[in-house]
């Protein structure tokens, strides 16, 4: 299988976008989003945050302890009280960031890329779950999760922008899978790999953040 096709210094030891594992607590449970075409306040808005809470964001040089996020920190939350929005742009994409998983949503990806615009999801849960969702002008064009990826196979259907991001997102060995297996963090290499996010934390900072509290409540209003 291929290895990962990203610059040096920016995939940690498990193979996680080194950017994801510095913003993320240390058990994560969580989601990044991107979306071709739209600004950050609007992706924000797509996914139920409310404008009136948005802030400007110089992320923390630290997180505080192993269950606070880089952007939860920048919000100066209790860890838990509410999920942590950090959302941003890099070139034609914008990134959105949530620390807590709230805005896990089959409607969302698809909501995102209405309009003739293109979206994904990889969401990685607390248990180790891992699934990305492809959607193309309000429809979803591809979903995957790899507890049954067989690589060579299931990407070859895939538009050719989401199968060129897979092979760039390569498979990183690690004691925990069996030979052929992928990895848990393919998905999140994938969607980087995707929408150009194979970048270092200093890169995120070096771009206009935007971060939001979303509660629970706001996650039920969208389903």
């Amino acid at each position: 299988m291929p290895t990962p096709d990203f610059p040096p210094n920016t995939l940690d030891s498990e193979g996680a976008p080194i950017w994801i594992s510095k913003l993320a607590t240390d058990d994560p449970n969580h989601i990044l989003h991107v979306v071709r075409g739209i600004e950050p306040a609007e992706a924000l808005e797509v996914l139920g945050a409310n404008p009136a809470l948005f802030q400007p964001c110089i992320l923390p040089e630290d997180k505080p302890d192993e269950w606070t996020s880089l952007p939860c920190a920048a919000l100066g939350m209790e860890p838990g009280t509410a999920a942590a929005l950090l959302a941003g742009k890099i070139g034609q994409w914008t990134f959105i960031y949530d620390d807590s998983g709230y805005t896990y949503n089959d409607k969302v990806t698809k909501a995102l890329s209405g309009d003739g615009r293109t979206a994904a999801a990889s969401v990685y849960t607390i248990n180790g779950d891992a699934t990305l969702t492809y959607a193309v002008d309000g429809e979803q064009i591809a979903w995957i999760n790899i507890d049954d990826l067989a690589l060579d196979e299931d990407i070859l259907g895939v538009p050719a922008e989401l199968s060129s991001a897979f092979e760039a997102a390569g498979v990183v060995e690690t004691d925990d899978d069996e030979p052929g297996e992928v990895d848990g963090m393919i998905t999140m290499r994938t969607v980087c790999a995707l929408a150009d996010l194979q970048c270092t934390m200093e890169d995120i900072r070096r771009v206009p953040l935007l971060v939001v509290p979303l509660d629970g409540r706001s996650s039920e209003e969208r389903s």
